[in-house]
C-alpha cells in the first residue's frame, strides 16, 4: 500500500506543478513584454525538451530501474520555477526547455515505476495513477487562479508551490517500489532495429489521442467564445469539464478494463470522444458544446493510459517510444488545427481531432492482452 500511495502522490504532484506554471504564463508574458508569437516559440521548447529526454530516460530505466530517476521529482518540481525567473526571451526559452526535459525524465520513470508496481501487485492500477495526474492538474490550475486573484506574482507563487511539492516528493520517493532493472527480466529489453507492427500501431494510437487532447487544451476556450457565443467565464469551463471528466473516467478505468478488456474499453472510449467533439462542433450552443467536451474527456480518459500500459508491458524502450510519439501529436495537433482554421473555419478544423479519435478507435485491437497478462490484471 505504501508503494501505491507514494507513486500516486508523485503523479499528482507532477500534474499540480505542470499546470501551475502553464497557468501563470499570461503574467510571465506581461512581465517580459513578449508578443504571442514569442510566447509560442518559447512554449515549443517544453515538448522539445520532453521529447529529447524521454528516449534516454527509457534506456536508463531499462538498465537501472525506475526508482533512481523518479527520485528526481523534487528537482523537476523546482525546475518549474525557472520560467518565472526568466528576464528575456532567450532565458525563457532555456527555462522552458529545461522544465520540459525534467518533466520528460519524470514522466517516463514514474510510468515505469507504476507499471512495475502493477506487475508486482497483480492488480490493475495504472489508470488510477493517471487519474491522480489529472486531479493534480486541476488542483494546480485552481491554486494558480487563487494566487493570481490575491495578487501574488509568478515567482513567489511558483517558489512556494514547487518548494512545498518538492518537500512532499522527498518524503514520497523514499517509499517508492525499488523495481529491478529490466535487463534482469526474461523479456527482451533491447530496441529492435526495425519497430514491430504492434509498436507502430500503439504509437499511432498515442499520437492520435494526444493530438485530440492538445486540440482541447489549445482551442476549446476559443471555440466556445467565437463559435458557441460563450462568455469568457463559460469558455474556460470547456477545458475544466474536459479535465474533470477525464480524471473521473481514469478512476474507473482499471475496473472497466478488467471487466470488458482493454481493446473494447479503448475502442468505446475513443468513439465516445469522437462523438462528443462532433456534437460540440455541429450543435454550436454553449450548453451542448460544454457537454460535448465533457463527453470527450470521459471518452479519452482511458485510452492513453491503456496504450502506455500495453507498450510498457514488454520494454521500457517501447514505453518511451510510444510516449514520445504521443507527445509529438500533442505538439503538432494545435498548430495543424490553427492552419486548417485559417483555410476554413474552426468548426471544420476540429474534424482533424474527430478523425484522430476515430482512427484510435479503429486501431484499438492492438491493445489485446496475452492470457497471462489478462489474468494478472484481473487478480
Amino acid at each position: 500500500m505504501q508503494h501505491r500511495l507514494a507513486i500516486t502522490g508523485i503523479f499528482a504532484l507532477n500534474g499540480a506543478v505542470f499546470s501551475a506554471w502553464y497557468a501563470r504564463l499570461p503574467a510571465i508574458q506581461d512581465g517580459l513584454g513578449l508578443t504571442p508569437g514569442q510566447i509560442g516559440i518559447a512554449l515549443l521548447c517544453a515538448p522539445l525538451g520532453l521529447l529529447l529526454a524521454q528516449p534516454a530516460t527509457g534506456a536508463i530505466v531499462a538498465r537501472r530501474g525506475s526508482r533512481p530517476l523518479v527520485a528526481a521529482a523534487p528537482l523537476y518540481l523546482l525546475a518549474c520555477v525557472l520560467p518565472a525567473l526568466a528576464v528575456d526571451l532567450p532565458t525563457l526559452v532555456l527555462a522552458v526547455f529545461v522544465a520540459g526535459a525534467a518533466n520528460g525524465v519524470l514522466d517516463i520513470s514514474m510510468n515505469a515505476n507504476g507499471l512495475a508496481l502493477e506487475r508486482r501487485s497483480g492488480r490493475r492500477l495504472f489508470s488510477s495513477l493517471h487519474a491522480a495526474f489529472s486531479f493534480g492538474a486541476l488542483g494546480g490550475a485552481a491554486a494558480a487562479g487563487a494566487f493570481a486573484a490575491l495578487g501574488v506574482g509568478p515567482v513567489a507563487h511558483l517558489l512556494a508551490w514547487s518548494g512545498a511539492g518538492a518537500i512532499v516528493a522527498l518524503v514520497l520517493v523514499s517509499q517508492l517500489l525499488a523495481d529491478a532493472p529490466a535487463a534482469r527480466a526474461p523479456r527482451r529489453t533491447r530496441p529492435r532495429a526495425r519497430p514491430s507492427r504492434r509498436l507502430l500501431t500503439l504509437s499511432a494510437i498515442a499520437f492520435c489521442v494526444l493530438l485530440a487532447e492538445g486540440a482541447v487544451f489549445d482551442w476549446s476556450g476559443i471555440f466556445l467564445a467565437r463559435e458557441a457565443g460563450a462568455s469568457q467565464g463559460a469558455a474556460a469551463l470547456g477545458l475544466a469539464l474536459f479535465s474533470l471528466t477525464m480524471g473521473i473516467g481514469r478512476l474507473g478505468g482499471d475496473a472497466a478494463a478488467a471487466r470488458i478488456g482493454a481493446p473494447a474499453l479503448a475502442r468505446g472510449g475513443a468513439a465516445i470522444a469522437a462523438a462528443g467533439l462532433a456534437l460540440a462542433a455541429i450543435v454550436t450552443t454553449t450548453p451542448v458544446a460544454l457537454a460535448g467536451f465533457a463527453l470527450m474527456g470521459i471518452g479519452l480518459s482511458v485510452v492513453f493510459p491503456l496504450t502506455l500500459r500495453s507498450a510498457g508491458r514488454d520494454s521500457t524502450h517501447e514505453l518511451a517510444a510510444v510516449s514520445a510519439i504521443g507527445y509529438t501529436g500533442f505538439l503538432a495537433g494545435p498548430p495543424l488545427i490553427g492552419l486548417l482554421a485559417e483555410l476554413g473555419d474552426l468548426r471544420s478544423a476540429l474534424a482533424l481531432a474527430i478523425s484522430a479519435c476515430a482512427v484510435a478507435a479503429l486501431l484499438a485491437t492492438a491493445l489485446r492482452e496475452t492470457p497471462a497478462a489478462t489474468a494478472a490484471g484481473a487478480a
